[in-house]
């Protein structure tokens, strides 16, 4: 891998290198946050979509409310062609969201006049979807999600839309709200909380060069990323880029001693009295294919326990079920049942991880 390559990996934030991720792994991912810093990441996700990696985008509202219609045409951008055109046509309002970080819109559809009706209808699904708030969206609207991840394509009531080779959904989850479904929910690899400590740091440079627009440009923004540019409409990673880690991560290797690790892994979990449910065969191809697309991103050619254990820690927080008085498995022996709730009180997801991770012998 090249070095300039791995440089720009290095300087990387985590909502970066938590897309880049799922781009090179072909996976989608669950950002979570608190409720008041929901916005703020959702933009900070449109800047890393252009700035980052040149991919188009959209933004998907979603309440209990919304319809099916209302999420296809959310969904859709225009084509490959229109969608070039226009970047290079109009590059100050395809740039637009730059300056005005606080109202950043996602690509609207292309709306079709009376005159173009009998025009095919050629937008296709965007890059990268963000949807917010995914789990609050009806039954038949979450379904609508799993098999546009399943099928890679959506259908509306004039035309099949495709998605392209870096189709990433990125459901954005306030703390607080119910699980998305469990099928939908087990299609998803990795999830990653951002807290406000780890910043904003697309959205600081944006809301500055608004600031010094008089004085300097874009380009000139205080990260020194940004001016290393790819050659994909000035983004900082390239297609080529994501095509080069996309075949490291093919030619990973991996002894038998970690893929014994990758397999003890779900058996100790399914085996915790911390956990009750949450551990899939999909989490365990996941876990496998997290774990390959991790040792690139470290500056490796092989898979190590410790990207394993990394790997672990993302893929599944957002799976497991914990267990409680009820489901302890214990208790079928004869436990005191005070005696299981003091042991189980204060206990996290996380921390049920840490504990299976800890009970796994680690291969040298």
């Amino acid at each position: 891998m090249e070095a300039s390559l791995t440089a720009k990996i290095q300087e990387l934030g985590d909502l970066e290198l938590a897309a880049l991720l799922c781009l090179i792994a072909g996976e989608h991912c669950i950002i979570t946050t608190k409720t008041n810093l929901v916005n703020d990441v959702a933009q900070e996700l449109l800047l890393i979509c252009q700035r980052i990696f040149g991919l188009t985008f959209a933004v998907v509202e979603c309440s209990e409310n919304t319809s099916l219609d209302d999420f296809r045409e959310a969904v859709l951008v225009d084509g490959p062609d229109e969608f070039h055109d226009s970047y290079e046509s109009h590059p100050t309002d395809h740039n637009i969201h730059l300056r005005l970080p606080q109202s950043l819109p996602s690509r609207q559809p292309s709306v079709q006049s009376s005159n173009q009706s009998n025009r095919l209808d050629e937008r296709r699904v965007a890059d990268v979807v963000l949807a917010k708030n995914l789990s609050t969206a009806n039954h038949q609207v979450q379904i609508q999600a799993l098999e546009l991840i399943r099928t890679k394509r959506l259908f509306s009531h004039t035309a099949m839309h495709a998605t392209s080779h870096n189709f990433l959904l990125v459901v954005i989850q306030p703390l607080g709200l119910p699980p998305l479904t469990k099928h939908l929910n087990d299609l998803f690899a990795i999830s990653h909380h951002h807290s406000n400590a780890d910043g904003f740091p697309n959205l600081e440079d944006a809301s500055q060069s608004r600031l010094d627009d008089g004085n300097a440009s874009i380009a000139s923004s205080n990260r020194s990323m940004t001016s290393d540019m790819g050659e994909q409409n000035g983004a900082v990673f390239s297609q080529a880029d994501i095509d080069a880690l996309r075949h490291a991560t093919v030619q990973t290797h991996t002894t038998a001693e970690v893929m014994a690790h990758l397999h003890h892994i779900p058996i100790f979990m399914k085996l915790s009295r911390w956990i009750a449910g949450g551990v899939s065969a999909m989490a365990t191809r996941q876990l496998r294919s997290i774990s390959r697309a991790l040792a690139p991103l470290h500056g490796v050619t092989y898979v190590t326990p410790s990207l394993v254990q990394l790997a672990a820690r993302k893929v599944y927080p957002h799976r497991l079920v914990l267990a409680t008085t009820k489901t302890e498995r214990s208790l079928q022996w004869g436990s005191d049942v005070r005696e299981v709730e003091r042991l189980l009180k204060g206990m996290t997801v996380q921390k049920a991880i840490d504990d299976v991770l800890a009970s796994v012998e680690t291969p040298l």
